[in-house]
């Protein structure tokens, strides 16, 4: 249960998808002065170093974040790879990026002190949740954050609706245990009759498993039977070739999708532009691609 660690993929194409919409979502929203509650049910250890034995040896930043700061796009992003990339860099003041931040600190830095904004943290994993609680209280703003070492599934249902009425649950599990896809579509499913109104999104990795390709299904229908918009994004960044004659090695994972319910209007738009230059640089050959379609 304990096995995934979030080191091991910080910086990949995936961490690029989520958290530029992760940031796009949270300036949607801090952008009217009513408080946010945030919720992040699977929190990880909220910074990473990606030159840590666990980056180095999966080497997944080096086909994500690192090949996209290498490229000419880096130097003339669209505005959705822009915000991502000021705010990584403000991690990095140096100019060499080593700090990758998780979601928990992409969320913190773009909260709001005056607004009141709170950030609810889950994490189960001993060893990830003590690393949190450690990152996290060397904010100056910890008060405003909240850390649980509980099930974020279970934790989530007593936080909704927030006092405020506005709010972001940000739902990304490892998914080792298939049972994750079930938890997620439920999830969402209780969370929309509490909170009708907030903003919901769900990471999740396009693998071959019957599960993983339900998954964004179920969720559209569960968004249209609440009468709700709904967001569908996909980023593949495909497999790369091998010499001939060479055994073709496991390509790890090579796409990921993120589903919001209630996303931004100006969402659509944004990643159409987007994510095809990203999809470009960080393409490495047979099924790379990226995807965007909205319903409600």
């Amino acid at each position: 249960m304990f096995s995934y660690r979030h080191g091991f993929h910080a910086g990949n194409h995936a961490d690029v998808l989520k958290h530029m919409v992760l940031i796009a979502v949270l300036k949607h929203l801090t952008a009217k002065p009513t408080a946010v509650t945030i919720v992040d049910t699977h929190a990880g250890a909220g910074l990473y170093r990606l030159d840590s034995d666990f980056a180095g040896t999966s080497g997944e930043a080096q086909d994500g974040i690192v090949k996209l700061l290498a490229s000419p796009l880096a130097a003339e992003p669209p505005p959705l790879l822009a915000d991502y990339l000021e705010l990584l860099a403000g991690f990095n003041p140096s100019g060499r990026t080593k700090i990758y931040p998780g979601s928990p600190f992409v969320t913190h830095a773009l909260m709001r002190q005056e607004a009141r904004d709170r950030l609810w943290l889950f994490e189960l994993h001993p060893t990830d949740s003590k690393a949190l609680a450690g990152h996290v209280d060397q904010l100056e703003r910890k008060r405003q954050v909240s850390i649980r070492r509980e099930d974020g599934f279970e934790g989530l249902r007593a936080l909704l609706p927030p006092p405020s009425r506005r709010g972001l649950v940000l739902i990304d599990p490892s998914y080792e245990i298939k049972s994750d896809y079930a938890k997620v579509a439920h999830c969402i499913q209780e969370s929309l009759k509490k909170f009708a109104t907030g903003t919901y999104m769900v990471w999740y990795p396009v693998i071959p498993r019957p599960e993983a390709h339900e998954l964004p299904r179920r969720l559209k229908t569960l968004a249209n039977q609440a009468g709700k918009p709904w967001l569908h994004a996909t980023l593949n960044i495909g497999q790369a070739p091998h010499e001939p004659g060479e055994a073709a090695g496991r390509p790890g994972l090579t796409a990921s999708g993120v589903f919001l319910v209630n996303p931004p209007h100006t969402l659509k738009a944004a990643l159409q532009a987007a994510l095809p230059p990203i999809a470009e640089v960080l393409g490495r050959g047979r099924g790379q691609g990226q995807a965007v379609e909205a319903g409600g």
